[in-house]
């Protein structure tokens, strides 16, 4: 096609391209430091039992060997079936830095760098580790208020990140055309290491502590054994596994489907350019730091005298590899590439050359395009799957190399000791389900690719291959009323707009278009009665002679009585929040319990795997589908209800958290008197198909009332002035029930053992370091989301946990983890958004009392009390 040094593509020359399916060499396509290192031999010896068996032999399946044998696992065996790196490690451009827009995930690109600087001295390999840090450009203004965002974000966590100056910008990248550059992002540390290094020395680490790692050895079968082990099939043998772990790469797909499981995974081609030497960049004294320009969607870093410069084209115009998710990988494909395809990413190169302008004189003389792996949302899927015992996955990987000693320490801590390490739920690869078709996977990973480098803003929606099979009755009744959030496949209403009001979706780092919306939508429930589809809750039906000891055993609340519901907590081994469901005690013995819709299969799974554990005679359904929830709220919603049933639900009749089976207007439902806007409610459960109808006799019910929808931005703000805690926010395995405020519905003398029992009587005798407090804060047009950093005396000392607009006080809320020291009422701190620091107040909580209490007040001694 080209000839080699033929030919200038507008301003870059081209060389010769390899035919399609030409081999890569066995190590970095870049040959960095690491070229020298011997590829280390396969042993010759094998096994017929191990601990763990994982299943691929890219950096990330090498990493989880690598740990768990370090860690004193015996007994370790990693099948590779041709030889380690083959996939996509190979050929990766092996970029690493500190920075992540998420939370959790900081950790775990913290670890693995800190492991990677100390990797070589451990090993004696060589692992090619360069960290001349790295800078991402504003060129802006909303992308240096992203910047400030995410240095809130970052405050709290022990990474280094810093908003620098033009000036400074010019000083550590001399060739950058400054012309349209506002700010950058520069966090120290970060760089890029050589991928095939850097598994040749996880190998040989994993060797040194014991581990066998066995290649080539392609699996032909997986087969579950009823004591929950694993029988693994290999062209030289069988092994016989306690648990096995995918971590196959770009085959992970025909991994899950030797055991019926079809995972969410689709391969797509990712191109990056090699240039030959630079003159200007040979000059220079040090090495350049890592540059990522947002606009121009590309990463470009200093490859020996040249540079190497990768772009993410976006959705409409880069490819998926959509064949091998129907046909399958092809076999034998492992160190080979695809055929190069520059006009893809032309828009991108001309951006970068205009960037750097030396780009411009320099000769082409590798372009790399390989298969990497992407889920729906671009992040790995992690951890054990639901319903497949001892099944673990470490899949999905669309930055592997960052991600893989991290990876490989968070997942050999929860394999040896019972519980994840740390809150990583957005890696769960439960989060996924049947409704997560191919069709969708596609759609979602275009986009997620194409999204790489946009701006990254709180409340984000994206909106490729929605909405799914999973769609409420109510969907079609509300989707031109409102504007709809995805909640685990589910659409659900966030806000409603009226006639006139702009219907747009306007992210914002400042209140935006919902923002009026939503005060009115509160208004709504704390002085007449709302209405909330509410269906996405994950609902499961539990029942058997055994379901009350089973439950007692995984909640550290009390069983409620027959025809009542509580809040209940399942804790990890080590007192952390696992979960938190309302149990309802429907008929003697059987229970209906129910969670977020993020936290479903999450949940389930836990559960699920503690009843095989323990051996109870129970039956689980998960019914999550079959039923819809709809959420009735303010103080009329008695009203409103009494004229659709003739069941009494007064006060006295129908008490708060007890729950009945009853009819409104013939639609049979299972009734709980809850909301969790705190206000007099109730949810509804009833068959999916019964939605429309029962929504459309309520509605109408209520007219005299001035009845009307609420949304979940609404409900956030309700719950946060009643000082309701939420679950994956104020609590979760990050966090302890008793700083978290919830000692309420910790039951520590019931006579039941449940799990974290032990663990929270040693803490609470250990005494707390922080707790959970509820702040006021007066800022201007922005409003706290959760995970911002908080501050006191100069120094970032906690973390808001999620936050809101209050439109009782006309103030901001949110709830924020502090020092204990720092927990008293009338404390106050500072809260950092958008780069400034706001005061902040402890105050007593609630700030509204709930419905329930003012009634109880107003029986015992009348307002004054109030």
């Amino acid at each position: 096609m080209f000839r080699s040094g033929g030919q200038w593509l507008r301003g870059l020359r081209l060389p010769r391209f390899p035919p399609r399916g030409t081999p890569g060499r066995p190590r970095s396509v870049c040959s960095r430091e690491g070229e020298g290192n011997p590829p280390l031999s396969a042993e010759t010896q094998w096994k017929d039992r191990a601990e763990a068996v994982i299943i691929g032999g890219g950096c990330v399946g090498v990493s989880l060997a690598y740990h768990l044998a370090k860690a004193g696992m015996k007994d370790v065996v990693l099948l590779e079936k041709s030889e380690l790196t083959a996939g996509s490690t190979w050929h990766a451009a092996g970029l690493t830095t500190y920075f992540h827009p998420g939370i959790n995930l900081k950790k775990i690109h913290y670890y693995s760098i800190k492991l990677y600087e100390k990797l070589e001295e451990e090993t004696g390999q060589a692992v090619g580790f360069h960290q001349p840090g790295s800078i991402r450009i504003a060129t802006t203004p909303v992308r240096v208020d992203e910047f400030k965002y995410q240095m809130t974000r970052t405050g709290w966590h022990a990474i280094e990140q810093y908003i620098i100056e033009p000036e400074k910008i010019q000083e550590m990248f001399p060739l950058l055309n400054m012309n349209k550059i506002l700010a950058g992002l520069y966090n120290p540390g970060d760089g890029h290491i050589d991928p095939y290094s850097l598994t040749m020395a996880l190998a040989a680490g994993a060797r040194k502590y014991g581990a066998l790692l066995k290649y080539p050895a392609p699996v032909t079968s997986l087969k579950p054994r009823s004591d929950g082990t694993w029988d693994v099939e290999t062209l030289q043998g069988s092994v016989r596994a306690n648990r096995i772990v995918n971590a196959a790469g770009f085959w992970a797909r025909e991994v899950g489907k030797m055991i019926g499981l079809e995972h969410p995974l689709i391969p797509v081609q990712h191109q990056y350019v090699v240039t030959s030497s630079i003159p200007e960049v040979k000059a220079l004294k040090r090495e350049l730091p890592v540059l990522r320009d947002l606009e121009g969607s590309f990463y470009l870093r200093q490859e020996r005298d040249g540079l190497l410069f990768g772009p993410y084209e976006s959705q409409e115009k880069m490819k998926v590899q959509d064949t091998w998710v129907t046909k399958g990988v092809p076999p034998g494909f492992g160190k080979e590439l695809f055929e190069s395809d520059l006009d893809r990413i032309m828009e991108h190169i001309e951006i970068a050359m205009e960037m750097v302008p030396v780009l411009k004189k320099a000769d082409i003389i590798n372009v790399v395009n390989g298969p990497i792996t992407y889920s729906p949302d671009i992040l790995p899927m992690v951890g054990p799957h639901q319903g497949v015992r001892n099944y673990w996955v470490a899949i999905g990987f669309g930055y592997g190399i960052i991600h893989a000693g991290g990876v490989g320490k968070y997942l050999s801590d929860w394999i040896l000791h019972g519980e994840p390490p740390f809150d990583l739920i957005e890696l769960d690869p439960n989060r996924y389900g049947k409704w997560t078709t191919t069709q969708y996977t596609e759609a979602k990973a275009r986009e997620s690719y194409g999204f790489n480098n946009i701006v990254g803003y709180p409340k984000e929606e994206r909106f490729a291959g929605r909405p799914t099979q999973r769609v409420s009755g109510l969907y079609k009744t509300l989707e031109s009323k409102c504007s709809m959030g995805f909640h685990a496949g589910w659409e659900q209403p966030h806000w409603f707009y009226k006639p006139g009001q702009d219907t747009g979706y306007r992210p914002s780092f400042r209140r935006t278009n919902w923002f009026e919306p939503v005060g009115s939508e509160y208004k709504q429930v704390m002085q007449r009665v709302g209405v909330i589809d509410l269906s996405p809750f994950g609902k499961f039906n539990i029942k058997g002679q055994d379901s009350i000891k089973l439950l007692d055993h995984l909640f550290a609340n009390v069983i409620p009585k027959v025809g009542f519901t509580n809040i209940s907590h399942m804790l990890t081994p080590k007192g952390r929040v696992y979960a938190e469901l309302t149990v309802s005690h429907q008929s003697p013995g059987e229970f209906l319990l129910i969670t977020g819709s993020g936290s479903e299969l999450h949940d389930l799974r836990w559960i699920e795997e503690e009843a095989v554990r323990g051996r109870y005679d129970v039956e689980i359904k998960n019914v999550t589908d079959e039923f819809g929830v709809l959420g009735v709220a303010g103080p009329h919603a008695r009203k409103v209800l009494q004229k659709l049933t003739s069941e009494d639900l007064s006060d006295d009749a129908f008490k708060f958290l007890q729950t009945k089976s009853l009819k409104f207007s013939n639609i049979p439902v299972t009734a709980i008197r809850i909301s969790y806007t705190g206000e007099l409610g109730w949810e509804l459960y009833h068959r999916r198909e019964d939605s429309a109808a029962l929504y459309d006799v309520v509605m109408n019910a209520g007219q005299e009332e001035g009845i009307d929808n609420f949304g979940t931005y609404a409900m956030n703000a309700l719950r946060l002035e009643k000082a309701f805690r939420a679950w994956g926010s104020e609590m979760n395995c990050d966090t302890n029930p008793l700083e978290a405020g919830l000692e309420y519905f910790v039951k520590l003398n019931k006579p039941a053992d449940f799990i974290g029992k032990q663990a929270l009587k040693q803490i609470r005798a250990k005494g707390l370091t922080r707790r959970l407090v509820c702040l006021t804060l007066a800022t201007d047009d922005v409003d706290p989301e959760g995970n911002e950093s908080v501050w006191w005396n100069g120094k970032v000392v906690g973390n808001t946990t999620s936050g809101s607009y209050s439109y009782s006080i006309q103030k901001s809320l949110a709830f924020a983890y502090v020092p204990i020291e720092l927990s008293q009422v009338g404390q106050q701190v500072e809260v950092e958004l958008l780069g400034r620091n706001y005061l902040a107040t402890v105050i007593q909580e609630p700030l509204v009392l709930t419905e329930q209490t003012r009634n109880q007040l107003q029986k015992n001694g009348g307002k004054d009390k109030m």
